[in-house]
């Protein structure tokens, strides 16, 4: 017998058979993006990437940057990805180390966050919740399951 979560199927036993997540972060973990996305289909879920993705390989972090603040001004790009993770199930958050600063999490990731957590999806953090005055109890409180990298933590649902 089967019921329905969101819009993902579960056994009664508990295992989850397929999840749509959106994975978000910085863009200059682009890469990582795409290697989590990856295991994700080894697993049997769908990954969900930012229709900016793409143009974010290759290049250095400092030419991500610039095409960054570009797209969100001339393309809309902040309420593009929002409406691109409407059918997701959940949200993994790369929270990958940056420019010296440990789980990093910026604004643009937070706002994302908090749209999920408004839209009840399950919120799925890489690594543990940074430990930033400005937002830690913020997260804490939207109650993510820390993966510390062990995707498989979301079969187990």
């Amino acid at each position: 017998m089967f019921y329905s979560v969101s819009s993902t199927l579960v056994l009664l036993v508990g295992k989850t058979l397929s999840m749509k997540i959106a994975i978000l972060g910085s863009m200059q973990f682009s890469l990582g993006m795409q290697d989590v996305g990856k295991r994700l289909v080894d697993l049997g879920h769908t990954p969900i990437y930012s229709t900016f993705l793409s143009t974010m390989l290759g290049k250095t972090a400092e030419e991500q940057e610039i095409l960054k603040l570009q797209q969100k001004h001339a393309e809309d790009a902040i309420r593009k990805d929002i409406e691109n993770f409407a059918d997701a199930d959940g949200v993994l958050v790369l929270n990958f180390d940056k420019n010296g600063v440990e789980n990093y999490i910026g604004g643009n990731t937070f706002l994302e966050i908090g749209i999920a957590y408004l839209q009840r999806k399950k919120i799925f953090f890489w690594k543990p919740i940074p430990q930033n005055p400005f937002y830690e109890s913020e997260i804490q409180a939207m109650k993510p399951l820390v993966l510390n990298g062990d995707l498989g933590q979301i079969q187990n649902l």
